[in-house]
C-alpha cells in the first residue's frame, strides 16, 4: 500500500529533522517512529503474505531515508582513501545501519505472531538495542545513528545519561512512541477508555518524569572546584594539502604560535589536534626527531606545561610480529602504522596511545584476515584501505604532578563505554583531538562536536577539544559548550577547566542497558528461528 510506504517515509523525515546538529526540534524524536510503528501494523493487521518481507523493505527504505540525510557528509570523510573506493566503502553507514534496523522490526512481527502485542513491543526495544550495540560491537561498527545521540543538541534533557549511557534515550525514545502509538492505534480499535486514560497517563509520566528529574539536576549541578589551565589550538591547516602545503615543521610552528598567542605561565596543558605532527614517526625514535625537539623547546617557557598532540607513528619488525603489520615494498622487513597521540613534557618521558577504535574502510579493512585479498583491488582502484594498528585498550595520560588525561582521537569520541574505560582508570578531563577537515563545511563537524557532550555528561567531566579546521571547544561536565571556534579559522581556545576524580554509576558500569538488551534480544532471536517453520496466525490482540 502506497499509505504504509509514506508512513515509513515520514518517519525518516522526522527522524531526519529531529537529528543533530538541528536546533530545538529533538522533541520529534518521541513522535518520529509513530508512523513506522502504523504501517507495520497496517501490514500486520490485514490479510496477505508475504508480510515479513513487505516488513522489512517497507521499514529498510525509511530508515535509508533517515540515515542517508543525517549522515550524507559520510562519502567526504572517505574520500581520502580514494574517491572510487570511498563510494563502496560509504555504502556501509548509508545501508548497512538501515539494514539492521529493518532486521530488527522483521523479528517484531516473527514475534507477534506467536505472542500479543505488548510483550512484542516491548521485545522490539530490546532487539533495537541488540541492533545498536551490535553496531558499535564488530568489525563493521558505526554506532553514530544511536537513537540516545539525538538528544546531543538538547542536553539539559538527558542529564541521568550519568546513569544510563545514550542507551537509556534509546529506550526514553521508544517508550514514549510506542505508548503514544497504542494510544492512536487504539482509536480504531474500540479501544475501552480505561484502557486509553492509562496509556494517556503512562505517556505523560515516561515523558515528563525523566525531563523533570533532569532539569533539576542540571539546574542544581555544581562542580568541584579544581582548576586546570587548559589551551587547544586550531590551525586550520587543510587536511587534502597537509603534506605538502606545509613542511611538517612549519605546521608545527603555526601551532606553537597559536598557542603562545593565549598561554599564561601557568598553563598546564596544550592541546593539539590529530596528526598535528605531520611527518610519520618511529615510536622508538621520537625523542631523536626535530619536531619533539621543537616541541620540548615550546614547553621551556611553561614550567607545568604538557603537550598532547596527534602524530602518524610506525613500528618496524624483523618478521611479522602482529596481525596487521604490512610487509615493506623491498620485503626486507614488517611495519605497523598507528593515528596516536602522544603526552611530552618538560622531561625525557614520553607517553603514547594507539587510536583503538578505527574507521572501518579509512583505517581498518573489517574481517581483515578474511577479507585481506580485497587490499590489492582498493589499491589499484587508487586508494588504501585497513593500513592502521592500533592498541587493545585505553589508555590514561599521567603528568608529572599526577594530571590524569583522556586521549581521545576522532572516532573515537562517540564510544560512551570506551571513553569511559580511560575515565574509570584515573582520567580527570577528556582530550579529544580530531581533524574534521576531511568531512568538509558539513553537518558532521556539528553532530561530531554534539556528541561529545554526552561524554561530558556520562563521566561528569570536562571536555577540551582541539579540532584541526574546526570547531574546537571546551564543554563543562553538565555538557554545556563554555567556549568554541568558528570553523575554518586559524585560532586558540584557553579555559581553566575543572578536574574530577569522581566517578558516575556509568563511568563504574558502563553499557550495562544493551549487554542485558542484547542477552534478552538473542533469546526472543533463538524462539523466532525455533518457530520459524510453524505456521501462525498473527495476534492483534489489544
Amino acid at each position: 500500500m502506497k499509505k504504509n510506504i509514506y508512513l515509513a517515509i515520514l518517519s525518516g523525515l522526522l527522524l531526519w529533522i529531529a537529528w543533530p546538529p538541528t536546533p530545538y526540534t529533538s522533541f520529534l524524536l518521541f513522535v518520529g517512529l509513530v508512523p513506522m510503528l502504523v504501517a507495520m501494523e497496517n501490514i500486520i493487521t490485514i490479510d496477505g503474505t508475504k508480510k515479513g518481507r513487505r516488513i522489512f523493505r517497507l521499514t529498510f527504505w525509511g530508515f535509508v531515508v533517515w540515515n542517508f540525510l543525517s549522515i550524507y557528509w559520510v562519502y567526504n570523510a572517505l574520500k581520502m582513501i580514494g574517491e572510487i573506493v570511498a563510494i563502496p566503502v560509504s555504502l556501509i553507514p548509508y545501508f548497512l545501519g538501515p539494514a539492521l534496523m529493518a532486521g530488527a522490526c522483521w523479528f517484531y512481527y516473527r514475534l507477534r505472531l506467536h505472542i500479543p502485542r505488548g510483550w512484542a513491543l516491548a521485545a522490539l526495544v530490546c532487539l533495537w538495542i541488540g541492533y545498536e550495540y551490535l553496531h558499535q560491537s564488530w568489525e563493521l561498527n558505526f554506532p553514530w545513528m544511536t537513537l540516545g545521540n539525538g538528544f546531543a543538541t538538547t542536553h539539559q534533557w538527558i542529564q541521568w545519561y550519568e546513569y544510563t549511557g545514550v542507551y537509556g534515550g534509546t529506550i526514553w525514545v521508544w517508550a514514549v512512541n510506542i505508548f503514544i502509538f497504542l494510544i492512536y492505534i487504539g482509536l480504531r480499535e474500540q479501544q475501552k477508555k480505561t484502557t486509553r486514560l492509562a496509556l494517556i497517563a503512562g505517556a505523560v509520566l515516561i515523558l515528563g518524569l525523566p525531563l523533570g528529574l533532569s532539569l533539576n539536576r542540571y539546574y542544581s549541578y555544581e562542580e568541584e572546584v579544581n582548576p586546570s589551565n587548559v589551551v587547544v589550538a586550531q590551525p586550520n591547516i587543510d587536511p587534502y594539502g597537509k603534506i605538502n602545503t606545509y613542511p611538517a615543521w612549519e605546521q608545527l610552528a603555526i601551532l606553537t604560535h597559536v598557542s603562545d598567542s593565549l598561554a599564561q605561565p601557568n598553563t598546564e596543558f596544550f592541546i593539539w589536534p590529530e596528526t598535528a605532527i605531520a611527518e610519520s614517526t618511529d615510536v622508538a625514535r621520537l625523542r631523536d626527531s626535530r619536531y619533539y625537539k621543537q616541541t620540548q623547546q615550546f614547553l621551556s617557557r611553561y614550567k607545568n606545561g604538557n603537550v598532547i598532540t596527534g602524530i602518524e607513528g610506525y613500528k618496524i619488525y624483523q618478521d611479522r610480529a602482529t596481525k596487521t603489520a604490512s610487509r615493506s615494498g623491498d620485503g626486507s622487513y614488517y611495519y605497523d602504522r598507528y593515528n596516536s597521540a602522544v603526552l611530552i613534557e618538560n622531561s625525557a618521558s614520553v607517553q603514547w596511545y594507539h587510536k583503538s577504535r578505527l574507521v572501518p574502510g579509512a583505517e581498518s579493512l573489517p574481517f581483515g584476515e578474511a577479507l585481506s585479498f580485497l587490499k590489492p583491488i582498493f589499491d589499484h582502484l587508487g586508494g588504501a584501505t585497513g593500513s592502521y594498528a592500533g592498541q587493545d585498550s585505553s589508555a590514561v595520560f599521567y603528568t608529572q604532578s599526577g594530571i590524569g588525561a583522556d586521549p581521545v582521537i576522532c572516532f573515537e569520541s562517540i564510544w560512551g563505554e570506551y571513553v569511559s574505560s580511560s575515565v574509570r582508570k584515573g582520567a580527570q578531563f577528556i582530550a579529544i583531538i580530531t581533524n574534521d577537515g576531511w568531512w568538509e563545511n558539513t553537518s558532521g563537524k556539528d553532530q561530531h562536536l554534539d556528541y561529545a557532550k554526552l561524554r561530558a555528561i556520562e563521566n561528569r567531566r570536562w571536555v577540551a577539544r582541539s579540532a584541526n579546521t574546526g570547531i574546537s571547544a571546551f564543554i563543562n561536565q553538565r555538557g554545556d559548550i563554555v567556549q568554541q571556534t568558528k570553523w575554518w579559522v586559524r585560532t586558540a581556545l584557553r579555559q581553566n577547566i575543572n578536574l574530577s576524580s569522581e566517578r558516575t554509576f556509568y563511568t563504574m558500569h558502563g553499557d550495562y542497558l544493551p549487554k542485558t538488551g542484547s542477552v534478552l534480544a538473542l533469546v526472543m532471536i533463538g524462539l523466532v528461528l525455533i518457530r520459524i517453520k510453524r505456521p501462525a496466525i498473527p495476534k492483534v490482540s489489544k
